[in-house]
């Protein structure tokens, strides 16, 4: 099997039940999911968001941060989050590299698609951190950007929820999981699959996304090396 794909964490998620900083135990069960798409093939690449230490919007909400330097401090939190989880997946004897988007040599690459592609053929894990780069930019828009520049077959969202829903399924008991939805219907106010900008991204350039619950473990093994979607939801052209 030779797949790549691109996995997108939430900040969030990687602080546990804690709300806030990192959890080793969330580490090192990323990492044994992750190893298992690199036993069997696959090529992965990472993104992760800083949601668990800082984010744009909600340091610069009180006014005194401008929304630039708000940005600023949410990539800086990724590339945190990147360090941490680069450090839990060599722990687990994979080959892994972090580039950033904002130049730190002293830390980790800087992003350049070239050597980013080459290490994926080599089997490396690539964690793409600092966002695009630039304030404005969602981590679900540089998710969907770094997917498309290493051609990824997929990006898969994984959240804390089994997918996306036709209502929330913390309030409603008879909420429907929606095993496939188009992109225009993925950008409906009252989905929130990823912000509009990164699926327009994806529709231009017919790259799937697929949202699943990333605390069950076997997940990314079932949608990357099984084929299996039937428990997630997928966002595509095809119906």
């Amino acid at each position: 099997m030779q797949k790549r794909v691109l996995v997108k964490f939430s900040g969030e998620a990687l602080a546990g039940g804690n709300g806030f900083g990192i959890d080793t135990n969330i580490l090192k069960f990323i990492a044994g999911e992750i190893k298992e798409l690199v036993d069997a093939g696959a090529e992965v690449g990472i993104v992760i968001g800083g949601g668990n230490i800082v984010r744009g919007v909600a340091a610069s909400a009180g006014g005194i941060i401008k929304r630039t330097s708000g940005d600023h401090m949410g990539m800086l939190a990724t590339v945190i989050n990147a360090i941490a989880v680069r450090e839990s997946l060599e722990h687990a004897g994979i080959d892994v590299r972090v580039q950033s988007a904002i130049k730190m040599e002293a830390i980790c690459e800087t992003f350049i698609m070239g050597r980013a592609n080459r290490h994926l053929d080599k089997g490396r894990v690539v964690i793409f951190a600092a966002g695009t780069g630039n304030p404005f930019f969602t981590t679900d828009t540089a998710a969907t950007l770094r997917a498309i520049e290493i051609n990824a077959d997929m990006i898969i969202k994984a959240t804390k929820v089994s997918g996306v829903y036709d209502k929330d399924p913390n309030k409603f008991s008879d909420a429907v999981l929606l095993n496939h939805l188009s992109y225009e219907e993925a950008m409906k106010d009252d989905i929130k699959v990823m912000d509009d900008t990164s699926i327009a991204l994806a529709k231009d350039n017919s790259l799937p996304i697929v949202v699943c619950d990333m605390f069950k473990s076997g997940n990314l093994r079932k949608i990357v090396v099984d084929d299996d979607t039937s428990f997630c939801s997928v966002v595509s052209n095809n119906r």
